[in-house]
């Protein structure tokens, strides 16, 4: 089940088209999708946007899921390769970064209030925001939604990785691919 957010014309706004191509890459079913957050060059989802609460009433603080296969071996090479470490490290010695990271985390908070607030969740945000560094995946994912300088720790894991969404690594063409 979708739910609408967002209108027709708006970016954001999740299609039947892109229902399948998230099936495709996620491997199974979207679960409680209410948008595309960042899109491949192509135009393919990489960010789903995911309600606060399920379809089967469970709470869900991930808002923004990495999708894009690419984006996520990307960052699953850099967890492998200890960088959650480093990254860590840096929020630790770096009083800039953990107050520009603690933001993010708010940031993120009140995005997802927009959608819903279930109790359950409320404080949590993802990647292990604001206190340290969890999951690249989520901390990218939000990057992405949020556009450049609003979480630091997941636009250095942007430097850091291969892969870019400047360039279409996608395996199913999307809608500005000719």
């Amino acid at each position: 089940m979708t739910h609408v957010f967002f209108s027709q014309d708006d970016p954001r706004a999740i299609t039947p088209r892109d229902l399948e191509i998230l099936h495709e890459q996620l491997g199974r079913p979207a679960r409680s999708a209410i948008g595309v957050a960042a899109r491949c060059a192509c135009g393919n989802p990489t960010v789903v946007m995911t309600a606060p609460r399920l379809d089967d009433g469970s709470p869900f603080p991930t808002l923004y899921y990495l999708s894009h296969p690419a984006a996520v071996a990307a960052m699953s090479e850099l967890e492998a390769t200890q960088v959650m470490v480093e990254l860590s490290a840096v929020l630790e010695a770096d009083a800039e970064v953990a107050a520009a990271y603690r933001r993010a985390h708010e940031h993120y908070l009140a995005d997802r209030a927009a959608f819903g607030d279930p109790p359950e969740i409320r404080g949590i945000s993802a990647g292990g925001m604001p206190t340290r560094v969890k999951c690249l995946h989520a901390l990218l994912a939000h990057s992405l939604a949020a556009g450049p300088g609003v979480n630091p720790v997941g636009d250095l894991a942007l430097a850091r990785g291969r892969w870019s969404p400047d360039r279409c690594e996608c395996r199913t063409p999307g809608p500005f691919v000719a």
